[in-house]
């Protein structure tokens, strides 16, 4: 009997785990395209970091409160990007949500040359920052609905080494951009911020062809095929919310890096440089490490253990930067570099053990809802995280320092709490989620 295109399952897309090759140009179609995508759209994220505050301020003419209100404003439409767009994949299906809305991430890159006032700025930023969140919750959700048990998190994993890889290199050739320090050069570098996000779309878009893989991508329907089936709201589910915001509280430590660090560095002896050594420390580490750190944590139970291991070394790492401030030149970027490495471990760990809860708690019936409230929670920690490190550590020293290592503490220790009797028992969802079919 011929089966149905609904039961059609995908080759698993790991089969040697520590090939370099199969990270970066996978053997299976549908990781393939991901990571061709994610490395297009990495590339442009590391372009528009390096020069999108110089863009805005001196090529658009834009005042820096005015860059920041308006990111700030665009932050609260990236946390309602994220959820709305894990609530439309269930429905039109997770892949055109996700090439739709890195498309239009790259037009709005092109608007922003039009953005010479504030409320121009605000908009064409909400809908950037918006379409960047509904990207993700979209990209989660696909590797939610066609993957199973470990694929999830090492497919997951190595998009991760790609996004840190090709950012570092996309903020390597901004830096030509800087060279040059002219409107033209800034100009150019935000048109190839918008073509690659632009490129990026189209390995997604093409996977419509890939046999059972459209239909896969929305919320199972009933035999009837009328509408997709009705899976409960993740809202209403008390655990998965509670591990969303653990999560989210670990995952503040992205903010810690790329604000709170170079921030204490400024008041340490420690020269200015060692932002760069540091970052570049945290690239080397993610790329090594993150495939092998993710083996396991499809348990549940494993997951949240790795989880608060990751707060341990974050709370480790968050003393180790506060020691730094107390030391002469040679102590402190000593000390920096072990706070850096036990970031750069505890950020590997928590990201592992993260997705494995975001993924194994799921109901599969709204495998969508439930992934775009996760990236929900990580849009919030990216809109919280500055101003608390700021408040905390920067204007409080020791003390801020041993806060923010409490917060890290306390919300690994609940994540492991919440899930140490393993995966709570759903009515119905065993049926949905599909078995993963033999290897060839």
């Amino acid at each position: 009997m011929k089966p149905d295109a609904t039961s059609v399952r995908p080759v698993p897309a790991v089969r040697h785990k520590g090939a370099v090759i199969e990270t970066f140009w996978p053997r299976e179609r549908v990781a393939r395209s991901l990571t061709l995508s994610t490395m297009a759209f990495a590339l442009s994220s590391g372009v528009f970091y390096t020069v999108s505050a110089l863009y805005f301020t001196r090529v658009v003419g834009l005042d820096p409160t005015t860059v920041g209100i308006g990111l700030g404003v665009a932050g609260g439409a990236g946390v309602v990007g994220a959820y709305a767009a894990g609530r439309l994949a269930d429905r039109v299906g997770a892949h055109r949500v996700q090439w739709c809305a890195t498309a239009l991430n790259g037009l709005a890159m092109l608007a922003y040359a039009t953005a010479h006032d504030a409320v121009a700025f605000v908009v064409v930023a909400c809908l950037a920052v918006g379409m960047r969140s509904a990207s993700g919750s979209a990209k989660q959700a696909m590797i939610a609905h066609w993957y199973v048990g470990p694929d999830r998190v090492a497919v997951r994993a190595r998009l991760r080494v790609v996004t840190n890889v090709f950012i570092g290199l996309g903020t390597v050739a901004a830096a030509a951009a800087l060279l040059v320090d002219t409107a033209a050069a800034y100009q150019t570098a935000m048109l190839a911020v918008a073509g690659l996000l632009l490129a990026a779309s189209l390995p997604v878009a093409r996977l419509g062809g890939v046999p059972g893989f459209a239909v896969r991508m929305r919320a199972p329907r009933p035999d009837d095929g009328s509408r997709p089936a009705s899976g409960p709201s993740p809202l209403r589910d008390r655990t998965y919310v509670s591990s969303v915001a653990l999560n989210s509280v670990v995952a503040m430590h992205f903010g810690l890096q790329t604000v709170g660090v170079p921030l204490w560095i400024a008041t340490t002896d420690a020269p200015t440089v060692m932002v760069s050594v540091l970052l570049v420390l945290n690239t080397v580490v993610v790329a090594l490490l993150q495939v092998r750190a993710s083996r396991g944590t499809d348990d549940v139970r494993r997951a949240g253990l790795t989880v608060r291991r990751a707060s341990w070394l974050l709370a480790g790492a968050c003393m180790l930067y506060a020691l730094a401030g107390y030391g002469d030149v040679v102590v402190a970027c000593a000390l920096l570099v072990l706070a850096a490495l036990a970031h750069s471990l505890g950020e590997i760990l928590g990201e592992a053990g993260g997705w494995g809860m975001a993924f194994e708690l799921a109901d599969p019936r709204s495998a969508g809802a439930y992934q775009g409230l996760s990236q929900t929670g990580y849009a919030v920690a990216s809109m919280v995280a500055p101003p608390l490190v700021t408040v905390t550590a920067i204007e409080h020293g020791t003390v801020g320092w041993a806060v923010l290592a409490a917060l890290f503490l306390a919300a690994g220790a609940g994540a492991a709490a919440l899930v140490r009797h393993g995966r709570p028992a759903r009515a119905g969802a065993a049926s949905a989620e599909p078995a993963s079919a033999p290897a060839p």
